[in-house]
């Protein structure tokens, strides 16, 4: 507003009205004025709607904190702002929960090579060794496979889409992890002999994919999928200790 009447007074200096001049009735002085604040300069000087809230913000907080009007708000007005602040985050954490892109790492599919399954990795892995104890072999090696491919979808290092295979699941395990490709290719390989092709587990195939999964659980990724090239995950993998595991029935 400032800057319009300064805009409207250099107007009048630069161009006063002398006797000669007819007088403007007041139709036309709006008419003039309206024309004159439509020019850029003063729609630019305009504060934004946003530059508006900011400050009626500002303006609240501050006859908030300070109701003398002293402009200094002092230890205890911080004091308050700041637990205000973290008030306000908190709240905002329990309505709109953590954000997506750490949900994302924890959160479980609810599938798994084309079929239902929400057992987490761990449920899988006691469910195979009961089979395997069994003697149900064709059903400990499917069960493994998953808990393995469950185990690294947790851990955040192999996110697999609905529908993927076990196949694709292999592919995509060997990128974090290149010295298993073999293993890998042998575990989806099994899998899909047993689940698909009427072939009939072992014991030895079991022992391949529940070693492979306990070795994996405690292997730290060479580099990561989303993050390949990026050099923050470049570096030789390095082994933790390995998981228990209970051993197969024999």
């Amino acid at each position: 507003m400032s800057v319009i009447i300064a805009s409207l007074r250099s107007l009048i200096t630069l161009a006063p009205l002398t006797v000669d001049d007819p007088a403007l009735d007041p139709d036309e002085a709006r008419r003039l004025l309206e024309q004159e604040l439509q020019r850029g300069e003063y729609q630019e000087a305009e504060p934004a709607w946003f530059d508006i809230a900011g400050q009626a913000i500002v303006d609240f907080f501050e006859r908030l904190l300070n109701p003398e009007g002293d402009g200094v708000l002092g230890t205890g007005g911080l004091i308050v702002a700041a637990a205000l602040i973290i008030a306000l985050i908190v709240t905002a954490f329990i309505v709109w929960g953590r954000p997506r892109s750490v949900v994302r790492s924890t959160q479980r599919v609810a599938e798994l090579f084309g079929e239902a399954e929400q057992r987490s990795a761990r449920e899988l892995r006691r469910a195979a060794e009961t089979a395997a104890r069994a003697q149900r072999f064709d059903e400990a090696i499917v069960l493994r496979v998953r808990a393995l491919a469950r185990s690294l979808g947790e851990r955040g290092i192999v996110m697999l889409p609905p529908g993927a295979t076990v196949q694709a699941f292999a592919r995509r395990a060997a990128v974090p992890f290149p010295e298993f490709t073999a293993q890998l290719d042998a575990a989806a390989n099994a899998f899909d002999d047993v689940r698909y092709l009427r072939g009939t587990g072992s014991e030895t195939a079991y022992a391949l994919v529940r070693d492979l999964d306990a070795a994996l659980a405690g292997t730290h990724p060479g580099t990561l999928p989303e993050l390949a090239g990026s050099g923050v995950f470049d570096t030789p993998a390095r082994t933790q200790a390995p998981i228990e595991h209970a051993g197969a029935g024999r």
